[in-house]
């Protein structure tokens, strides 16, 4: 795969047409990569001076635990994302991130990164514009698990998520794979697997998508962006799909 269409590159590419010697960077961010296993935290909460991490391939999640063991899935990382970059710059990690799938992930330290931005400062702005990015959907989870109504919200988050793989080059107009569960769902939603259940069962039977071993197909996109009031403006990217919808 040529360094332009590498997830990371295509996501910073969003925020600036990247110059030759800022994807020669971005190469080199990958050169420490490593195979993770599923179920297995790459990064604990209370972990202190741990690198972050580009991700190249599979999906994790980031979590907090409460102390009766409960857990809130803060939000899911895919290709092109970085992993535990917020707490790169805190002397210990406010969260855990676990692998939903079999990833590969690039190891990146502070130093590695000072030393890029000094070289090419204006992949800096790109990395803060993706970091930015970032912190806007987690405002999103927020008004979704506090205010959304649970068609809303699970409607919303599959719009998003869409959103996000379109921008990396992994779906298509109206379909994406899905590795997650209904248990993921209900843990980053603040629902029941159960309630996920039958959401999802009513979306299917009315129209509106599918999701079905390990895909997610979108049936009537104009009226799920209206069911879930979804206004991409927050992800800072253009998606014609979904303006035509509206």
């Amino acid at each position: 795969m040529s360094i332009a269409n590498r997830p990371l590159a295509r996501k910073l590419g969003a925020f600036a047409v990247l110059s030759e010697d800022e994807l020669t960077v971005l190469e080199a961010m990958h050169r420490r990569r490593r195979v993770y296993s599923p179920g297995q935290d790459m990064i604990h909460q209370g972990q202190e001076r741990h690198s972050a991490h580009v991700l190249a391939s599979g999906w994790t999640s980031s979590y907090k635990l409460l102390p009766d063991g409960r857990r809130q899935i803060v939000d899911f990382q895919v290709p092109g994302d970085f992993l535990g970059l917020r707490s790169l710059l805190f002397r210990t990690s406010d969260h855990n991130i676990m692998p939903v799938t079999r990833i590969e992930a690039s190891e990146v330290s502070i130093q590695d990164l000072l030393r890029d931005f000094n070289r090419v400062p204006r992949l800096a702005a790109a990395v803060l514009w993706a970091a930015s990015r970032d912190e806007a959907m987690v405002v999103e989870h927020l008004v979704g698990v506090g205010r959304r109504e649970p068609r809303e919200r699970l409607a919303h988050f599959f719009l998003e998520l869409h959103a996000r793989l379109r921008l990396v080059g992994l779906a298509t107009a109206t379909s994406f794979d899905c590795p997650l569960s209904q248990y993921h769902l209900a843990d980053a939603l603040g629902l029941t697997a159960i309630h996920v259940n039958r959401v999802l069962r009513g979306f299917r039977e009315t129209g509106l998508m599918r999701f079905q071993k390990g895909k997610v197909e979108f049936l009537d996109l104009a009226e799920l962006v209206r069911l879930a009031g979804f206004d991409i403006a927050y992800l800072d990217q253009e998606e014609p799909l979904l303006s035509a919808a509206l």
